[in-house]
């Protein structure tokens, strides 16, 4: 009980710091530049735009909205973190719209890059806990039960939709480029974030101290090692195999190891696209 308590402190206060990131890129870069990045938030610069209504008001309002058809058309599938994430980024784009009159920087196309990279990394923070922002999700989840369409299309559709709207408030292409650079933005960050620290890489060496390799990443990483006998066809000869599966954030230290064990060592590397089970991720369908 203890143990999931602390989990939980963990993950809220990780999902506090995103939020932070994330309502802190939006305020200070693309709110005051104008820039419709997709999403509820771009939909409340464009209500802003042409009404003066907060932004931040706007995102809670259409989220209690969106969060009752959810309600009704999906059940009640939505946790605390989900609406701890709505009032939290409510707020804070709030307070930093009253705090951040101005942009911190002048370039339309360094603060679009600036907002969707920071927003971005904000929301690869608040996914990597398992939390949720709301908005376009929710829509994207309700739009899934009754299309033929994936969520993640859905999602894209939704937010260039949104993009695409702001056409009638400025009048002019060019904002909508701008909400696009700053959407691949933050989409990229977002997938490089959450993939980046669970990318892996299979490993095959060809040593003949491969006993001693073995023995290193298995006492040193914890992680198993798959032997193989092989035969060399060019030498005719009989040969140990490793086969290892790690994260490749962990591949400096074995090839440190193995360069230590045996400089003439061959070895072949490749990325994994997934990796689950034991030690790696849960099996995912």
């Amino acid at each position: 009980m203890k143990k999931k308590a602390l989990r939980g402190v963990r993950e809220t206060f990780f999902i506090s710091v995103g939020l932070v990131i994330n309502a802190f890129g939006w305020a200070a870069f693309l709110i005051p530049l104008q820039i419709v990045g997709g999403g509820i938030t771009g939909l409340g610069i464009i209500i802003q735009q042409s009404s003066g209504f907060p932004v931040g008001m706007t995102y809670l309002l259409v989220n209690i909205l969106l969060m009752l058809l959810a309600i009704r058309f999906l059940g009640a599938r939505f946790g605390l973190k989900t609406i701890f994430g709505i009032l939290g980024l409510s707020g804070l784009l709030t307070l930093f719209e009253t705090l951040i009159q101005n942009p911190l920087v002048t370039d339309r196309f360094l603060g679009t890059v600036l907002g969707g990279v920071i927003g971005g990394f904000g929301l690869g923070i608040i996914f990597s806990q398992g939390g949720s922002t709301g908005g376009t999700d929710i829509i994207a989840l309700i739009l899934e039960k009754y299309t033929h369409l994936s969520l993640g299309r859905l999602s894209f559709y939704l937010n260039l939709g949104i993009i695409a709207s702001s056409y009638l408030v400025f009048g002019s292409v060019e904002p909508i480029i701008y909400g696009l650079v700053a959407m691949a933005a933050s989409a990229y960050i977002v997938d490089q974030y959450l993939e980046g620290s669970r990318q892996s890489v299979q490993l095959f060496v060809f040593s003949g101290k491969h006993d001693q390799i073995a023995n290193m990443v298995t006492s040193t990483l914890g992680r198993g090692v798959t032997v193989f006998t092989g035969t060399g066809w060019f030498s005719q000869k009989q040969r140990e195999v490793l086969m290892i599966i790690l994260r490749k954030r962990e591949l400096p230290v074995v090839m440190r190891a193995i360069k230590d064990a045996d400089p003439s060592a061959f070895l072949s590397i490749s990325s994994v696209q997934g990796v689950y089970g034991q030690g790696f991720d849960r099996i995912k369908l």
